[in-house]
């Protein structure tokens, strides 16, 4: 589980490449687009541009370079030029990028156009619940820390977290050792070293934490039908803290 500093030398090379994919889609409209139409900009994007490799892309058995995930859809929405992007969505872009044999993994929630202000809350409470984990994280914390400080935060804003899905090591492969939970108890779970390298990705409900997938073995989303919101980074375990090797100028 614990990187050497070269290691994390190449998985910060390929965070900083990640975070400008999300930089170039901030700058996008995403409104009358496809959900395939946003896939093969950013694998245009990653391939040509970065000259790297889309890290999903035949991991196990997926075809496309994202996630999508539209209003309840929590995580795995599979890309479709039937898929309409539409004012009024949140939707949620899960991308990973490999670059010198690493791999770095994050997700941004957009809102486009007007929604309502309980969506604008649910999105805010996401990014804010994945930042009270990622503060968390330090040398001889727990990751119970971590779980405790992002369920906690959800769930003082009226909000449930999905607990069939959580964050990861990630180095070589994009899921390795630790688990890492968006709940737990404080002073549990295993104790962060520096060098440790993971992802932290809370996914927000408006209503239950329930979760199904669909049929066609990837599309998981909310039981009630209500919202879901997600927001991801990939945290490297420092001397002193942490460093979020997926930064993006949104984040700072």
């Amino acid at each position: 589980m614990v990187k050497t500093p070269d290691e994390i030398a190449l998985l910060r090379i390929a965070g900083r490449l990640l975070a400008s994919v999300f930089e170039m889609l901030d700058k996008i409209e995403f409104e009358g687009m496809s959900t395939l139409a946003v896939n093969d900009l950013v694998e245009r994007y990653i391939t040509h541009d970065l000259s790297a490799r889309p890290a999903s892309k035949g991991q196990y058995g997926f075809e496309f370079v994202l996630n999508c995930s539209i209003n309840n859809v929590v995580c795995h929405g599979v890309p479709s030029s039937d898929d309409i992007i539409c004012s009024g969505d949140i939707i949620n872009l899960d991308i990973t990028l490999e670059k010198n044999g690493f791999i770095a993994d994050s997700s941004k929630t957009y809102i486009v156009g007007e929604v309502p202000p309980s969506t604008k809350k649910l999105v805010r409470v996401a990014r804010e619940a994945m930042w009270k984990g990622i503060r968390e994280v330090r040398p001889g914390a727990r990751l119970g820390d971590v779980g405790f400080a992002i369920e906690r935060h959800a769930k003082r804003n009226g909000y449930s977290v999905v607990r069939d899905y959580c964050g990861h090591g990630i180095g070589r492969e994009m899921h390795e050792a630790p688990n890492v939970l968006n709940f737990g108890k404080r002073g549990t779970g295993v104790r962060l070293i520096e060098g440790m390298v993971f992802t932290i990705e809370p996914m927000v409900n408006q209503g239950t934490g329930r979760v199904s997938t669909q049929d066609d073995g990837w599309t998981v989303t909310t039981n009630d039908g209500k919202l879901s919101a997600q927001f991801e980074h990939t945290i490297a375990v420092t001397k002193t803290g942490y460093e979020v090797l997926t930064l993006r100028s949104d984040g700072l």
